[in-house]
């Protein structure tokens, strides 16, 4: 026996394992024969199944000498040799047994030998069988020292005692612990017969990951086939220790990684409106490396049901997308006594298609379409957020972009399923031609002239657009209802050299509008209405202006806060810009006035009103438009961040300004409208936008505006308030307990492969739909609120005055740890037009470390449910869940 310090060990076994060949050829026959005093052969280790091995040397230049001499021997292996080398370390101690040819090492022993790598606290090593043991051993405290554990390929196990032989790669274990996948497998004796098949005596799995598991299956006999499958005869689960007495005849559990065809199981459902159902039933099929299929379908006791196609295509650095059809027959209990059932028959389709940049440079592709039945929200269970989605678009696009112009082709599509309207736009063509300099020279030689920054540009837009009602849509109608159009741009501009701060551009724009109808009013006195006609044709309008414009910027700062504050200095901003503008009026022959009410009040129309691009304006402008943007910084003193000598930037508003503009040779009306903006993130964290549009003229008692300024008369007011809108957002949320859990979710986020925005559409929809199961215990609260608000003043719709539409919502959406282990979050929507909660949906969930419950319960909203779900975390046995879900439609 051989004791030393570490460093000593290699030296110590190399000795010894020289003296050990030593004694395997003095009890070996040896027979020698001499030649030439070379040793032509070792016949102690001669195989005579192995080739004769020459080595030949040449002597170049020198044909009469010996030019070739030759040597040869042959080794004969012994039989208890290696077939391939072992690396191996201990910090203890080794014990080499000569004559039974054993090897022991001592203390954190580490064997590795091919692809297998074994940590045990003593490894025995037997070269005449080929067989490694390893083994622990127990402190004086009883504590297990060593475990051994062995790493094969994908394969790890954990037993108390290790067999292996290197020869056949088998082995025997004793209460072993392993992981396959996601499954977690401790049986009491294994045994290996290859590299990825196992065999497990008096077994249990799970896939809970603690030495005393939650919950595990126990069946007698089991086989395991590494990354792939996992079959056992009888079986039976365990929760905490107890069995349960629910046996099956066998168990088939694949866990292999990546895609695979299988069926896909359905939960129970219960509504007094649709009866008893079955939903998520279906089957998912791969068809390629490139293609796969997911067919669900619902299916409901009182009749109705619901079937659903997707199938995805991916080509890596090519294209991805997917496409959905879905088709539902809805058949539910009617509140109306004179029918039993509501029926209707809906369908909808989604796909979307993204190109790789790289594919093909100066080509791009995209498809995101969103089309079907006006009332297929309406009918979509247990998703509250879609019941009330009333618009769906959809667009297609093919771009192509050459070295001075660039071609689109897309076709387009919107509808409203309040009204039931569809438009289609197809095919949409824009042509854009790059500005280019006809007065620059070809080779540019020093600064260019004021004039060669002379340039010339062309947008041109051809569009063909069909309107058509949901319900009442037939060919005829849509044949009719056709209407094309088409809008050129032709903009001439000078970049002049800046004076000073200024910069002068002046500019000359041609415009030109094809319509292929027009639309002629005229009232009814007999009636008393407006009636509308139609005529079709060919028409054209055109529309020159011309300009002046000067911009620049006005900077200031106020730095006088003292040493002591925390406020360094305020900036400001100021952007103003000013243009002088001519329009001669090109359009003044498409207007007209007529009557529009019984009280002969009286409006101009355009006979373009309601095309594609719409008819210019009237009238002649000679005058002035402006525009003033501001925006306000400060720098304070940061405690945290010492970057940058500790001095932080905050926007505390990121633009607002005004625009407007003077017409001086109009007879009437000469000042427009002003828009008025302003966009801030308050502290980094409340998002704030607002927009309005002010009018500076009064109106009469019928709404319509007459030429007096809003501040002359006796109360003074800069204008009346005619449309508007503004935004509020904001989320706040604490700290998360461990911020490198935070750190490493956000970057495994990161790292995902990208996905169309119909997937991430899908993806939000089930998280609206289950927001217990997404729930992040790492951050003990949060709460994100929002409000809009919006309003404009439109025509009635018999002309007979105007009105003012007003659209106004709250949303909030928070979530808080009632414990470490319970968490309690609701979700909901307040619409101030009718001044009740459109939706408000709630959930509680319980963290069972390898299990998870979640209640949701969604008491107000078009459908109202209620869902409770107990199941395991892992993907493998997510289907094995216990689920209770009732829903109701209707109030």
């Amino acid at each position: 026996m051989i004791n030393g310090p570490k460093n000593s060990l290699n030296y110590s076994f190399a000795l010894l394992f020289s003296l050990f060949l030593l004694h395997l050829t003095f009890n070996t026959q040896a027979n020698y024969s001499t030649g030439s005093g070379i040793c032509n052969s070792l016949t102690a280790f001669q195989d005579t199944t192995k080739p004769i091995i020459k080595f030949t040397d040449t002597i170049p230049g020198k044909k009469d000498s010996l030019a070739m001499k030759t040597d040869s021997f042959t080794l004969k292996l012994s039989k208890d040799s290696l077939d391939s080398p072992i690396s191996y370390s201990a910090s203890d101690s080794m014990v080499f047994d000569v004559p039974t040819k054993k090897i022991t090492l001592f203390s954190k022993a580490n064997v590795k030998n091919k692809d297998m790598d074994l940590t045990a606290d003593s490894i025995e090593f037997d070269q005449e069988k080929h067989m490694i043991t390893a083994s622990y051993r127990k402190d004086s405290t009883g504590q297990m020292i060593g475990r051994p554990r062995m790493v094969q390929g994908e394969s790890t196990m954990e037993s108390d005692l290790m067999q292996f032989d290197t020869k056949t790669q088998k082995g025997v274990t004793r209460n072993t612990f392993t992981q396959q996948g996601e499954i977690y497998v401790m049986g009491e004796k294994m045994k290996k017969i290859s590299t990825d098949e196992f065999y497990a005596f008096r077994g249990q799995f799970t896939t809970c990951n603690l030495d005393t598991p939650h919950f595990a299956f126990r069946a007698k006999k089991m086989k395991f086939i590494s990354q792939k499958l996992a079959v056992s005869g009888p079986i039976h689960p365990e929760f905490e220790g107890v069995p349960v007495p629910i046996y099956l005849p066998f168990g088939f559990f694949p866990i292999s990684q990546g895609r695979h065809s299988g069926i896909l199981a359905p939960q129970f459902t219960a509504s007094e409106q649709f009866g008893i159902g079955l939903e998520g039933l279906g089957y998912y099929k791969v068809l390629s490396d490139y293609l796969d299929v997911t067919v669900r379908s619902n299916i409901y006791s009182y009749g109705g049901w619901a079937l659903f196609v997707s199938p995805t295509y991916r080509k890596r650095y090519r294209y991805n997308g997917g496409l959905n059809f879905s088709l539902q027959r809805t058949r539910l209990l009617s509140s109306d006594p004179k029918q039993e059932y509501t029926k209707a028959q809906t369908f909808n389709i989604t796909w979307s298609h993204t190109v790789d940049s790289r594919a093909r440079p100066g080509t791009s592709f995209s498809a995101n379409v969103n089309a079907g039945s006006t009332k297929y929200n309406q009918y979509v269970v247990n998703n509250p957020t879609r019941n009330y989605a009333n618009q769906l678009s959809s667009s297609i696009t093919y771009s192509k972009t050459w070295d001075k112009s660039n071609l689109t082709v897309s076709a387009n599509h919107n509808q409203n399923n309040n009204t039931g309207v569809v438009n289609v736009n197809l095919p949409t063509i824009a042509y854009t031609l790059n500005t280019f300099y006809p007065l620059q020279k070809k080779e540019m030689i020093g600064e260019p002239k004021w004039y060669e920054k002379l340039g010339i540009g062309l947008n041109s837009n051809l569009g063909n657009q069909i309107s058509f009602y949901d319900s009442t849509f037939s060919f005829r109608r849509v044949l009719d209802t056709i209407q094309w159009g088409a809008l050129h741009n032709v903009p001439i501009q000078l970049s002049l050299p800046p004076l000073g701060p200024v910069q002068i551009s002046p500019g000359v724009t041609y415009q030109e509008k094809w319509y292929s109808s027009r639309l002629v009013r005229s009232y009814n006195t007999a009636k008393n209405k407006v009636d509308t006609t139609i005529n079709k044709g060919f028409y054209r309008a055109g529309d020159v202006s011309f300009s002046l414009s000067m911009s620049t910027a006005l900077f200031g700062t106020f730095d006088k806060f003292g040493k002591k504050s925390a406020i360094r200095a305020i900036r400001h901003v100021i952007r103003p810009t000013v243009s002088l503008n001519y329009k001669p009026d090109l359009a003044a022959k498409d207007y007209y006035r007529i009557q529009i009410d019984s009280a002969k009040n009286s409006f101009r129309f355009s006979y373009y009103d309601g095309t594609l691009f719409g008819p210019f304006s009237e009238g002649t402008f000679g005058g002035l438009s402006f525009g003033l943007d501001n925006n306000i910084e400060m720098k304070v003193r940061s405690k945290k961040d010492t970057a940058d000598g500790g001095i932080k930037k905050i926007r505390l508003i990121d633009g607002f300004g005004i625009n407007g503009g003077y017409n001086f040779i109009a007879d009437s009306f000469k000042f427009s409208q002003l828009s008025l903006y302003l966009r801030s993130t308050l502290f980094e964290k409340i998002n704030i936008t607002m927009g309005a549009t002010m009018d500076p003229y009064q109106v009469n008692s019928s709404g319509f505006r007459i030429d007096k300024y809003m501040w002359q008369g006796d109360k003074f007011s800069l204008g009346r308030i005619v449309n508007g809108n503004i935004a509020v957002s904001t989320t706040f949320k604490s700290k998360p307990k461990d911020e490198k859990k935070a750190s490493t979710d956000t970057q495994t986020e990161q790292e995902l492969l990208p996905v169309t925005m119909e997937q991430q559409m899908a993806e939000l929809d089930y998280v609206r739909q289950n927001p217990a199961e997404f729930a992040d215990f790492n951050v003990p609260w949060s709460v994100s609120l929002s409000y809009s608000l919006s309003f404009f003043r439109d025509f009635r719709s018999d002309y007979k005055g105007f009105e003012t539409k007003t659209n106004s919502s709250f949303n909030w959406n928070g979530d808080f740890n009632l414990t470490e282990k319970w968490k309690m979050g609701m979700n909901g929507y307040y619409d101030f037009a009718t001044s009740s909660i459109q939706t408000l949906t709630m959930y509680i969930t319980r963290e069972m470390h390898c299990w998870q419950l979640s209640i949701n319960v969604t008491p107000i909203g078009l459908y109202r449910s209620f869902n409770i779900t107990i199941n395991p975390k892992s993907g493998l046995l997510r289907d094995l869940k216990v689920n209770r879900t009732r829903y109701f439609y209707g109030n």
